[in-house]
């Protein structure tokens, strides 16, 4: 969770508080790569603000409870508020009919949909100028729904319809209009009046469509006509008392922005400053070193499940090997993130302990990569026990060793060696697998690299720590597996001349 603060009590009475409230407890489900209504403060990715931090600090105070912040990519948002992972969602998301079917909402500020070009481009009339242009959105959001109505009214009149491509996040979004591989993208008129300077005068807006439902941000909770109520008189509260007026004037949000946003001012192409900071940033380095425990974690475990139902697959028992060639098959048939996503967001439906805090998202990430990783490593040890010769088991059975002695004294040992390659370039990949749990908000190096790059838009200086950081660790791994290969090659040629040494003659 990347922030939790106590807050003094004030306003509305303890019993006043909403249904999705715990032990006097606030949580919020946020994507803080939106600003300026909710993005990472500075360097540390611990520290959020924006305009949906002091308001959800506002509501905290006026139900006198404390505020937990929980992070996540935006697709993850209303999935864990449905799993009760948190009571509320406010991170500059639209207020929509759509989400409403399933959502109940507050709104509290307004906004517009924008559709935004390069510095240049001339300003267009309607949506359907954008016919057979290539626009990009963010994953997870109402803009792919609301441009395939255009479409369906463009192929109606015999117009090429709007190309579609979707990222995860906004900063990606931004990035691929900067390098020209999208005409244009949509966006909040808010984010983008904020982020000019940023952006450097090289982004323009160049049609504000005229959506009715795309005028106002919404607070999201569970469907409860009561819970919705009291929010919505905690919002009237916070109206009258001025404090919704003093966020907006704090965070400038009013259309001054729109002419701040032709500002500009160019960047130099790499900023030498900015990655060496980063290189040595205490938040680069934890990122770094909770990746390579998840990893290493991870994979210990998936090793311990492995062993077992290896030797279990090349036993005789036809009914466990079935069973256990069924679990090999799904897990690794199915895609590691949708294994993630599962443990993290549908496995608290069916048991609702995996909703409480102590199911962080780096217990579900190694819960997930582990399961996942047993799979592939099972493998690894079948084929490792498979290529010891038979005849090794029958020397010692004959020698009256027991089943213990055996695999420990004679198969283990061999084994070892065939399978020790193979499994540390498994870790190696594995290394690079842990960056899907970003998705999950686990501050592992890509995550925080996103946060980065999400708040200064210095691309390719983040992305370069990130990569120096990933070879580092592979490199060294690699360094690891060749020394192993290397010990185990002198080993294998030491032991055959020591075979073929003729027998000493007999006088």
């Amino acid at each position: 969770m990347l922030g939790l603060f106590t807050l003094s009590p004030s306003g509305a009475r303890a019993t006043d508080q909403p249904g999705f409230m715990h032990d006097d407890t606030l949580t919020i489900c946020v994507n803080p790569t939106l600003p300026p209504m909710i993005f990472v403060a500075g360097a540390d990715a611990s520290t959020t603000s924006g305009v949906d931090i002091d308001l959800a600090q506002a509501l905290a105070r006026y139900w006198h409870a404390r505020l937990v912040v929980t992070p996540m990519d935006f697709v993850g948002l209303f999935p864990s508020l449905a799993a009760q992972r948190c009571g509320m969602v406010i991170s500059g998301i639209i207020k929509l009919p759509e989400r409403e079917k399933n959502f109940d909402a507050v709104s509290y500020f307004d906004t517009a949909l924008a559709i935004v070009a390069r510095a240049g481009t001339t300003a267009i009339s309607s949506m359907a100028d954008l016919s057979g242009k290539t626009v990009a959105i963010q994953t997870g959001t109402s803009y792919a729904v609301r441009i395939e109505r255009e479409n369906e009214r463009l192929i109606a009149a015999g117009r090429p319809p709007i190309i579609i491509q979707q990222y995860p996040t906004e900063d990606q979004v931004v990035q691929q209009l900067l390098i020209g591989r999208v005409f244009a993208f949509a966006s909040q008129d808010v984010e983008l009046y904020y982020r000019q300077k940023q952006l450097h005068g090289k982004v323009n807006i160049i049609l504000t469509p005229d959506y009715p439902e795309y005028r106002h941000f919404g607070i999201y909770i569970r469907q409860n006509a009561a819970d919705r109520e009291k929010l919505a008189t905690a919002m009237a509260a916070l109206q009258a008392d001025g404090t919704i007026t003093a966020i907006k004037k704090k965070w400038a949000i009013s259309d001054n922005g729109k002419t701040a946003f032709t500002q500009n001012a160019q960047p130099p192409a790499f900023r030498w400053d900015t990655f060496f900071a980063a290189l040595r940033s205490g938040t680069f380095i934890k990122g770094a070193c909770i990746t390579l425990s998840i990893a290493m974690l991870s994979h210990l475990v998936a090793i311990l499940i492995a062993i077992p139902m290896a030797i279990a697959l090349n036993g005789s028992n036809s009914i466990t090997r079935q069973i256990l060639r069924i679990y090999v098959s799904v897990f690794r048939g199915a895609p590691t993130l949708l294994q993630l996503l599962f443990i993290w967001n549908a496995l608290p439906q069916f048991l609702p302990i995996f909703r409480e805090e102590w199911f962080t998202p780096f217990l579900a990430t190694w819960l997930a990569l582990s399961i996942n990783e047993s799979a592939y490593q099972v493998e690894i040890n079948r084929a490792a026990l498979s290529a010891v010769d038979k005849g090794q088991e029958h020397a010692a059975d004959a020698l009256g060793m027991n089943r213990r002695q055996v695999y420990f004294h004679v198969i283990f040992p061999q084994a070892l060696r065939i399978a020790l390659p193979p499994t540390i370039n498994e870790f190696i990949n594995l290394i690079k697998t842990t960056s899907l749990a970003s998705v999950i908000s686990l501050q592992e190096l890509l995550a925080v690299t996103q946060v980065q790059v999400a708040r200064t838009f210095e691309f390719t200086e983040y992305y370069a720590v990130a990569l120096v950081y990933y070879l580092a660790m592979v490199f060294f791994f690699l360094f690891i597996q060749k020394r192993v290969e290397r010990r185990f090659s002198w080993a294998d040629r030491q032991m055959a001349s020591a075979n073929d040494t003729p027998p000493p003659q007999i006088d």
